[in-house]
């Protein structure tokens, strides 16, 4: 007999190996009749004022002559069989037409990966290089303030995941996100990530899953090309017939996954030129909150601070700002990391969060931004890039903010919020460097007031928040695609036939699960297509 139990509880100090007495405790039995079992998932309860613990949730098995005292629990539930991660419905192709995948983030390596298990020949293209000769680029903007255009921390193998935190939270309920941790768990990810509420990999442990997935797909017989930009589509009555590569080299198909992230302003021109339906889509914007790690710790353990089973603290904070009708909230929360500067185009600055495994930094950070909405953009235009347009002159504001050297403009947050210059002395780890600035130049008028008044409530559910110590790096633009390529209920373009777009760039997804699983969705799709 197998059973799940949800809500057990172990304080601080209390080892794993007292699950099987709580186990035992809440069903009624002993533990002699408990035969085996399995964590689940695991979580940290820490909110404020009271002892840190962790809740477990177990599936448990015992003889099945065993009697139940507590069967009625609502903590108790049947699991008649153990659970393993559901497999994508992986249809076998046995037609040779090939699939070309546009892009290597989470979207396009999961959609490449259905394909090549389904048997389908799949050429997969990326712009940008491989890992290990992206990270140097990387390297030589962060330190040397060298910017590589075809290899930066947007573009390359991975995507932008592959210099982030490595998050797996998704708020999307799809029974493949198990499958799609546990793909990543055979790839060289943590086994943590199959159980921990709020899962990560760590930007040193993911470029080293992302190797992994393209050795694993050239083993089921992919082809891998970096350096290989698509510059135009092939379009034959309606219907998608081939792609050109870095402007010279065309490539016959029949279907295309697009999954080109959201920062190829140049790959959506293209699309718009060739009659694919695009639309503008909200998304939001601000700035990278920096504060010690140890501050952000003591605000939210208290008395516990400082107990080793405890991880580095975390927050996540909303508000809404009625008069303004504006929501505000903290977004990536990042411990223990750093704030890089990730510009995607010359003369712009963007920021973001990353960190390693370990997340052992001295600084937390978090975007804290303003949602934004369509008509922000351009009032009554009907360019469906104008959201593309409006990001972009506060990505060259920021840059010309901080001087023009791709230092970030930053601002300590209690000059911000008073309207004072700041000077020297910022502590903050952005790479490649800060400039101080008022960042009050930095956002359109109505979201610097809503960012003001929603770090004041911050600062009300967080005592504490708002402190000299605390530094505001601007800007904060690449929360989410403002463009959506358009698609219908078969995942195909609404305008092209054979065209797939997928992931964040489509305007489709958000973070590592939820893209992967949009880019899984379109390689089925693709499949189902062939017959």
């Amino acid at each position: 007999m197998r059973l799940k139990i949800i809500d057990i509880s172990l304080a601080l100090g209390d080892g794993e190996e007292k699950l099987k007495e709580a186990a035992a405790g809440i069903l009624g039995v002993s533990e002699k009749a408990v035969l085996s079992l399995d964590v689940l998932r695991k979580s940290l309860d820490a909110r404020r004022n009271r002892p840190p613990f962790f809740v477990y949730a177990l599936a448990v098995t015992l003889s099945d002559f065993t009697d139940i005292p507590n069967r009625g629990d609502r903590r108790i539930s049947v699991e008649a069989e153990p659970s393993h991660p559901r497999d994508p419905q992986i249809k076998s192709v046995k037609t040779l037409r090939r699939s070309v995948v546009v892009g290597s983030g989470p979207a396009g390596l999961f959609a490449a990966l259905v394909l090549a298990r389904s048997g389908a020949p799949v050429l997969l293209v990326e712009r940008g290089k491989s890992v290990p000769e992206r990270v140097r680029d990387v390297q030589d903007f962060w330190e040397k303030g060298i910017f590589s255009p075809e290899s930066h921390v947007h573009f390359g193998e991975g995507g932008a995941g592959t210099f982030s935190d490595g998050k797996l939270t998704s708020r999307v309920k799809n029974p493949l996100t198990a499958w799609v941790k546990k793909t990543l768990v055979e790839m060289g990810a943590p086994a943590d990530i199959l159980i921990e509420a709020k899962p990560h990999i760590g930007t040193d442990r993911l470029r080293k899953v992302v190797v992994q997935m393209r050795r694993e797909l050239q083993n089921l017989g992919a082809e891998i090309r970096f350096n290989a930009k698509m510059t135009d589509l092939v379009v034959h009555q309606g219907k998608i017939a081939g792609m050109v590569i870095n402007d010279r080299e065309e490539i016959a198909t029949e279907q295309i996954i697009l999954a080109i992230g959201q920062s190829a302003d140049d790959s959506y021109r293209m699309l718009l030129r060739r009659g694919v339906r695009l639309a503008p889509k909200p998304f939001a914007a601000g700035f990278r909150i920096e504060h010690p790690q140890a501050l952000i710790n003591e605000i939210q353990y208290g008395p516990w601070v400082g107990r080793p089973e405890l991880p580095p603290a975390e927050y996540v904070l909303t508000t809404r700002i009625p008069d303004l009708d504006r929501g505000v909230y903290t977004f990536c929360m990042c411990p223990g990391g750093r704030v890089i500067g990730c510009s995607s185009g010359e003369g712009g600055v963007i920021t973001n969060g990353m960190s390693f495994s370990r997340r052992d930094g001295p600084f937390a950070n978090s975007a804290v931004v303003a949602n934004i909405r369509t008509e922000d953009f351009a009032g009554k235009s009907t360019d469906p890039l104008c959201g593309l347009s409006f990001r972009r002159r506060w990505e060259e504001e920021a840059y010309a903010l901080g001087g023009g050297n791709y230092f970030a403009p930053a601002q300590r947050l209690v000059d911000f919020l008073k309207g004072r210059p700041t000077k020297e002395g910022m502590q903050t780890s952005f790479l490649p460097g800060v400039f101080p600035a008022s960042l009050n130049r930095a956002l359109p008028g109505f979201a610097v007031e809503a960012l003001k008044r929603g770090l004041t409530v911050f600062n009300e559910k967080m005592p504490g928040f708002i402190t000299g110590e605390a530094v505001l790096i601007g800007v904060e633009t690449r929360t989410s695609s403002p463009v959506r390529i358009v698609r219908g209920k078969d995942g195909q373009s609404v305008s092209i036939q054979g065209l797939f777009p997928c992931g964040e760039g489509a305007g489709y997804a958000g973070g590592i699960v939820s893209s992967a699983l949009d880019g899984i969705r379109a390689a089925q799709w693709a499949i189902m297509r062939e017959g």
